[in-house]
């Protein structure tokens, strides 16, 4: 089947776009024309965009979808789902959000074959290495047969409260690190100081502080900072590609800009809510905003958009979690509360709105942080994440001028929730197309329809086209 796009906007320079076409066959771009540069070919099929800007398919590298185990925070197909309405042709999932969690060879086949039954869209995972690996002294294999399976990445923590995903000390940490850059393979980090938030905790705990504002001081930018120097540390002694995921403060950033000025392959990840929300949001909306790390302050929100234009950010990811709503959020203890919320559905749109619309960041930098990226990071930037010849046919059909607001029943998933609520934005997904198929699309009455579960595929790490 050959499908030529037409009537359409690509990004080119800047804030530019260009008129083209878009020749798909067999679910790849064969060739991107000028507008109206050749007549109909007998057996094409064409279709029509309607003047729409059409953007590589997003590649969230950072969502919990709580599949396989956690069937009433939702699954592959309710998380794909929302990815397909936000313009996201690939997800890659976090390693323990899951039961069992992927820190075994078995729990990654597990969780792909849980996964490729229900994806409406592509999906890759993470391989997480964790302290029970060293406990069984097996890390070294598990890691290799990691890489040798075509994991997106791998995955470590400084600070975990999972039973069955330990975090790793400082020299486990710079282990794995060695030789996970002896085999070619970049890590991803949540960096958090372990001791000094527990320390924190117990006494804000023991002053019977229950509550935001608690939250938010145990979780300090201090902390942040500190985990940030450990990281950088590993960067340079190992000269691991490193990056720092979901980060929250601007001395953070700092830190990673002056990394990479250094020539550190270090890089950080910012997920749209540290870019619209600060600790005084936390305290007026409540459990809704908690986050881990905790949001900062207004001059750490105004910092991270800078490093979206100064590169020290290389992605942003929605860092979508699963939650079962309300009950997990509103357990009576902000201690007890469930950090994060679904995301995977918001990401282009409010980059739009909030960033390309007010001029805080160009179009052409919104694709490199959402699908350019991302690609490169993790090994599939031959296949996705351009709109270019020889690459997988994933874009989306995007009205850059539609104005809407945000409202939980939007949001795709098995609990409908959203900090966003009410607020209103600029650019709104129209469809979604996956190696040349939609797999979503928004009628001109407001019906949304999807494509079928297991649509999606396991895309590795290198694999070939």
């Amino acid at each position: 089947m050959r499908t030529r796009f037409v009537n359409l906007r690509i990004p080119a320079m800047g804030n530019d776009t260009a008129r083209a076409e878009i020749l798909v066959t067999d679910g790849l771009i064969e060739e991107v024309l000028e507008d109206n540069s050749q007549t109909a070919v007998g057996g094409e099929q064409w279709v029509d965009l309607n003047d729409a800007l059409v953007l590589p398919g997003l590649i969230d590298g950072h969502v919990n979808f709580a599949d396989p185990g956690f069937p009433l925070r939702g699954d592959f197909s309710s998380g794909t789902s929302a990815a397909a309405a936000g313009g996201v042709t690939c997800v890659v999932d976090l390693p323990c959000s899951s039961d069992p969690p992927v820190t075994t060879e078995d729990g990654l086949e597990y969780k792909a074959r849980i996964a490729a039954a229900k994806a409406h869209v592509d999906f890759m995972l993470w391989g997480g290495i964790s302290g029970t690996a060293f406990e069984r002294d097996n890390w070294k294999n598990l890691l290799l047969s990691f890489v040798d399976s075509g994991v997106a990445a791998i995955h470590l923590s400084m600070r975990s409260d999972l039973s069955d995903c330990p975090e790793l000390d400082f020299e486990q940490l710079a282990e794995v690190t060695q030789e996970a850059w002896r085999l070619g393979i970049p890590v991803g980090l949540h960096a958090e100081a372990p001791d000094a938030i527990r320390q924190a905790i117990r006494e804000s705990r023991q002053r019977g502080e229950d509550g935001p504002a608690a939250w938010t001081a145990t979780h300090s930018s201090e902390t942040e900072y500190a985990a940030v120097a450990v990281a950088r540390e590993l960067c340079r002694s190992t000269g691991v590609r490193l990056h720092l995921m979901g980060l929250g403060s601007g001395d953070g950033l700092d830190l990673v800009l002056e990394g990479r000025q250094e020539g550190l392959p270090l890089t950080a990840g910012v997920c749209p809510a540290f870019l619209e929300f600060c600790a005084g949001d936390f305290e007026s909306k409540g459990p809704e905003l908690k986050m881990s790390p905790a949001l900062k302050t207004t001059d750490d929100r105004k910092r991270l958009w800078q490093g979206l234009r100064d590169s020290s950010v290389e992605m942003i990811n929605s860092g979508h979690v699963a939650i079962q709503w309300p009950e997990e959020k509103n357990t009576g203890s902000i201690w007890t509360d469930r950090a994060g919320f679904p995301g995977v559905q918001w990401t282009l749109p409010y980059l739009y709105s909030e960033g390309v619309s007010t001029g805080r960041i160009s179009l052409e930098k919104l694709v490199e942080l959402v699908s350019a990226g991302p690609a490169r990071f993790f090994g599939i930037d031959h296949l996705k994440g351009a709109l270019k010849p020889g690459m997988h046919a994933d874009f989306v059909v995007f009205d850059d001028n539609q104005t809407w607001e945000v409202r939980a029943s939007n949001v795709h998933g098995l609990n409908r929730f959203t900090p966003f609520e009410g607020t209103t934005w600029t650019g709104r997904v129209r469809a979604t197309y996956l190696r040349g198929n939609c797999v979503y699309r928004l009628t001109p009455d407001g019906r949304e329809m999807f494509g079928t579960p297991g649509s999606g595929q396991w895309i590795t790490r290198g694999q070939k086209g």
